[in-house]
């Protein structure tokens, strides 16, 4: 990192910096994710982060991200919601949210560039597919022409597992008319995210230090780690979809499905059994599948060089602006 920029890599952890940047912005927030109210039941469960703030995210390619939130607490400009039509309309996790790098090479900032048009981003990381439907639920609008729901291969099935098991979440899915009414309550979802930010942090359960050599030594670990996705997509995943499509339709918009590779694929020997069931459920709803695996990845000589320094995380700046580019062309076809 220091070679290619000639500055020191930020080790200082999310708290530290936190505390930092409080002393010149008081408003400054740490990101807490919608899956992390998903195990317990209560009276709204918030889609989004804070709005209006500066929001810290996180650190892979030597510095922390910060993104200023927008009025529901999604990584936008806040003018997007104004606009009359909105081109792309973007679900999804970690990757759609823009982990790790600022505006404007998150994906949807990308997208805005190429088509010179509006574009809203509804993703936030660890959020799973049924996450994924409730906040299309609650913030889809009128004027999208296109929705990309971006799905990654590396966790996406196993947050379903867990997601599955949230009584509300299940409201989305069972119930056509359920809604929380999100757009209307978003003090209540400031005020909840907050207090329970306060608390976490009195448990102290937040304020893990990230340093640079945790940061390779962890990568290393995780590289190893034999994940435990589901022998295949459970039932909800296809109902999940076959809902989108027709929540889409409805709207008037296209729905596109768009399949993100992880690092694991490219370093290890893969089993491709979860992404050929997956692909074949897609094909099977007729909705376009966008395989940047295919389109993008294997036509690289070096796929890693879309990775943070080559090692296991997110998707770098190059990696972002090529994933765009890739569903860009794919979309006007």
């Amino acid at each position: 990192y220091y070679k290619e920029t000639g500055k020191k890599w930020d080790s200082r952890s999310l708290f530290e910096i936190e505390k930092d940047i409080k002393k010149i912005d008081k408003k400054i927030v740490t990101r807490f994710y919608p899956i992390f109210f998903i195990k317990k039941e209560n009276s709204i469960l918030p889609l989004s982060g804070i709005s209006n703030s500066r929001t810290i995210h996180c650190n892979e390619n030597g510095y922390y991200s910060i993104y200023e939130s927008d009025r529901y607490g999604f990584n936008n400009p806040n003018e997007e919601w104004d606009s009359k039509k909105v081109e792309y309309l973007l679900v999804g996790d970690s990757y759609t949210h823009g982990a790790c790098v600022n505006r404007p090479n998150d994906i949807s900032s990308v997208l805005r560039k190429l088509s010179g048009n509006s574009v809203l981003n509804l993703g936030f990381s660890g959020d799973g597919p049924l996450l994924q439907y409730a906040t299309l639920k609650e913030y889809l609008k009128p004027n999208v022409s296109k929705i990309l729901w971006l799905y990654f291969e590396g966790n996406d099935l196993t947050e379903l597992l867990n997601e599955k098991k949230n009584n509300l979440l299940n409201d989305y899915l069972n119930n056509k008319n359920f809604t929380q009414n999100l757009i209307l309550k978003q003090n209540e979802v400031d005020k909840f995210i907050s207090n329970r930010i306060k608390e976490e942090k009195a448990k102290g359960l937040i304020s893990t230090e990230f340093k640079i050599k945790k940061f390779i030594k962890l990568g290393k670990l995780r590289e190893t780690l034999i994940y435990n996705p589901p022998a295949s997509p459970p039932p909800e995943f296809q109902k999940i979809l076959k809902s989108a499509k027709d929540l889409s339709e409805k709207n008037n918009s296209k729905l596109y499905f768009v399949y993100l590779p992880e690092f694991k694929r490219y370093r290890h020997k893969y089993d491709e059994t979860n992404y050929k069931l997956v692909r074949n459920i897609v094909r099977e709803l007729d909705i376009p599948f966008i395989d940047l695996h295919e389109e993008l990845f294997l036509k690289e000589e070096d796929q890693l060089k879309f990775f943070p320094f080559g090692l296991l995380g997110h998707y770098n700046i190059d990696g972002y602006r090529r994933v765009a580019e890739t569903i860009y062309k794919f979309s006007q076809r």
